[in-house]
């Protein structure tokens, strides 16, 4: 019966992953126009923008650029579906590390400038955030015991309740995981009188609209992993977890909108000291008091 409920949910995240994602970029576009004193487009645009790409011809730069992409966005799949599965979260966080690579290999396969750069610019916010990533499996498996989803949803206690600090570093790197300013250096419109649109400039059409779909396959599981510091035994927890999510994400969406972009200096150093200070310390007295 356990086999099947986590074939459900795998299911589940194929399935209405796009769904989900694509309505965060709608509400995403709407909140920021009304922040801004706009009223701002639908909030299924995003899905009218990915048809439109869907149905627009691709200029193919070569084709181990598409098989990069194609492969990029397997991955995101198989991170999702093995995080939902309740499988083991650092392989999970592997997963996802690979399916970056795959990114940024695709950008520098087309022999571009701006997608060189914006290529260079991904591997730096790697470099920046991947360390907290790695704390945040840890201090899982010091917390509950165990790197496995299913253990850890399992406890009897939250795991933010000893992992405070590296929750918030978390919370800190989704600014880069999400693309949004002031952390948005490898692929983003505000930098497109230096980069034009970075990673993504060479890709249009169908492959174009590929990127954006694993974009959206990505947030809804890195929104699962915030709800995963909140989640345990009991029912109410779930609703907690969703709650925590959404104002995670309103969280995200306000400092998109309030801060400028910075140089990936200031990025790298910044979230560096965020994970030494919040992660590093954390795990220090988890482990002393486990």
């Amino acid at each position: 019966m356990e086999l099947i409920w986590r074939i459900l949910w795998v299911a589940g995240y194929v399935l209405l992953a796009p769904l989900l994602g694509g309505l965060l970029a709608g509400f995403d576009r709407k909140i920021s126009a009304r922040m801004q004193g706009r009223r701002g487009p639908s909030v299924w645009q995003p899905f009218y923008d990915l048809f439109k790409l869907f149905q627009k011809q691709s200029v193919v730069v070569n084709n181990v650029q598409d098989f990069l992409v194609y492969g990029f966005l397997l991955f995101i799949v198989f991170t999702g579906g093995l995080f939902f599965f309740g499988g083991d979260i650092l392989l999970v966080f592997f997963a996802l590390t690979l399916a970056g690579i795959f990114f940024i290999m695709s950008a520098c396969s087309a022999n571009s400038p701006y997608s060189s750069m914006g290529a260079q610019r991904e591997l730096m916010q790697m470099m920046a955030y991947e360390p907290m990533v790695l704390l945040a499996a840890i201090g899982f498996y010091i917390s509950t015991g165990s790197f496995s989803v299913m253990d850890i949803i399992a406890a009897k206690e939250s795991a933010i309740g000893y992992l405070p600090g590296i929750f918030i570093g978390f919370l800190f790197i989704l600014t880069i995981k999400f693309r949004k300013s002031p952390y948005d250096l490898s692929t983003t419109h505000h930098a497109h009188q230096e980069m034009v649109k970075g990673l993504t400039t060479e890709l249009s059409g169908n492959i174009l609209a590929c990127v954006e779909l694993s974009h959206w396959y990505e947030n809804v599981f890195l929104l699962g992993v915030v709800g995963l510091f909140i989640v345990n035994s009991t029912w109410w927890s779930w609703i907690v977890a969703v709650a925590v999510i959404l104002v995670s994400y309103f969280l995200e969406i306000l400092i998109d909108n309030v801060f400028p972009r910075v140089k990936w200096q200031n990025m790298l150093k910044t979230t560096w000291v965020v994970t030494l200070v919040a992660g590093v310390i954390n795990l220090l007295i988890l482990t002393m008091i486990k």
